[in-house]
């Protein structure tokens, strides 16, 4: 039970503090819309998304309206549309991914995610055909993901798929030009992705999730940034604890909102992914929570290990507030989508060789990161390799998401709007990794990953 006293916290962390719930994602298993006509199978994807997900954006608003806790998107995840497209006898995919557009526009979703490829250890022809699909698929919709995922602790990192990647991410960003090559946005490269993620751009329903589930994103570095206040010059096992019991509260409001969107639409409780994931908001950053550990600014010395603090609190005390932990559960450094990793970048403080350090510690990886448009694809795919290849030795989630701006070069801006923010043009290493990528293959699992 949720007690008066928790109540009133909540009310305060949401009126002062920047605290919302991120996402409600509906997962839906799409495995039983294969069929050999295209036509057919676009249908039953398009039908069974509005039927189990038609209800989806009200129940949201319903919660919203009842509890008063802001819920900021509401979206769809979907099986991997390569599992559920390889029966077709077609080599675009592209239908598939304006179905998927139609479908989310019907329900009333912000973004639908699952357009992707696992193909850690190889392709097979129907992932060969989605990865050419993506760039005009992204180009093509509004408001569908993709993800691809390139690599397991387990498999290791399939090189040639990261060198096709990284031309695949430049096509895309193409296509966009005219929106800033905004597709690229919209399309993550995973190493060690998670079934369950509830956040987009790199959400899909796994194929070991049930037929549909209620998975509940939150968010509230605002609230973890007003508790530090209250210990400023402490020692850091002191922060540790109070950014412990900051997130369990922040926890328990996502796993009510997801009790409740369960209950209400008859679906299962999937997870409660407790990332801390900030927004361009002034008030609601992760380089602010870094920042009052005493650094002064994020990219300074020791923003790894502070990142790293944060990043172990967080989960510490999220699962003393659920048992349904999940996803990613952790925190979040996009650049265009955190003010103080902008501010950062802006005064040259935060490079893409210190994000990357930060990512052996953090939640995810590279992310939202604009760099300059003529970046070449072996580039890119060599970036997608160094951060595949950190997820894969520490067994952990990593991934990319790289928009390299058609016509912008390295000290301009680029915005993109709404929770994606404005982005500083981050310069990037320009020594060629040509032959590198070239050579293909795979990169060997570790040792440690022979753990049976």
């Amino acid at each position: 039970m949720i007690n008066q006293g928790e109540i009133l916290q909540t009310i305060k962390m949401i009126d002062q503090q920047h605290l919302d719930v991120r996402t409600i994602t509906m997962g839906i298993s799409l495995r039983d819309c294969a069929h050999s006509d295209i036509r057919v199978s676009c249908d039953k994807i398009y039908d069974k998304i509005c039927r189990y997900a038609g209800n989806l954006v009200k129940t949201g608003r319903d919660i919203e309206a009842e509890f008063g806790i802001p819920i900021v998107n509401k979206r769809i995840s979907v099986t991997p549309i390569a599992i559920v497209a390889e029966s077709c006898d077609t080599e675009d995919y592209v239908p598939f991914a304006k179905a998927l557009d139609r479908a989310a526009k019907e329900v009333g979703v912000d973004f639908l995610g699952g357009f992707s490829a696992l193909v850690h250890k190889g392709c097979t022809v129907g992932d060969a055909r989605l990865i050419r699909s993506i760039p005009e698929a992204l180009a093509e919709t509004q408001l569908v993901c993709a993800s691809v995922n390139v690599g397991t602790t387990r498999a290791g990192v399939n090189m040639n798929a990261v060198r096709t990647m990284g031309e695949i991410i430049k096509k895309t960003a193409l296509l966009t030009k005219n929106s800033g090559s905004f597709g690229c946005a919209k399309l993550v490269v995973f190493c060690n992705a998670v079934e369950d993620n509830p956040f987009m751009a790199g959400a899909f329903h796994g194929v070991g999730e049930p037929e549909c589930e209620i998975n509940v994103g939150v968010s509230g570095p605002g609230v973890v940034h007003e508790a530090l206040k209250s210990v400023k010059g402490q020692p850091l096992d002191v922060v540790a604890e109070t950014i412990k019991k900051t997130a369990f509260h922040i926890t328990r409001v996502g796993q009510l909102v997801a009790q409740e969107a369960s209950s209400r639409l008859n679906v299962p409780f999937g997870v409660v992914d407790l990332s801390l994931a900030p927004t361009p908001e002034i008030g609601d950053s992760v380089a602010d929570i870094l920042e009052i550990m005493g650094l002064s600014s994020v990219g300074a010395p020791g923003t790894t290990a502070a990142l790293a603090l944060l990043n172990d609190a967080v989960k510490k005390g999220g699962v003393m507030a659920s048992s349904n932990v999940g996803g990613l559960s952790g925190a979040f450094i996009p650049v265009s989508e955190d003010a103080g990793m902008i501010a950062a970048a802006k005064a040259g403080y935060l490079t893409i060789e210190k994000l990357e350090a930060m990512t052996c510690v953090c939640s995810v990886g590279l992310d939202m990161i604009a760099i300059p448009g003529d970046t070449s694809a072996e580039t890119i795919a060599a970036i997608i390799a160094d951060e595949a290849a950190i997820g894969m030795v520490n067994n952990k989630t990593t991934a990319v998401r790289l928009i390299p701006v058609v016509g912008k070069k390295a000290g301009e801006m680029v915005e993109f709007g709404g929770l994606f923010g404005s982005a500083p043009i981050m310069s990037v290493n320009t020594c060629s990794p040509a032959e590198f990528i070239a050579r293909g293959g795979r990169i060997p699992a570790p040792m440690h990953s022979l753990k049976n």
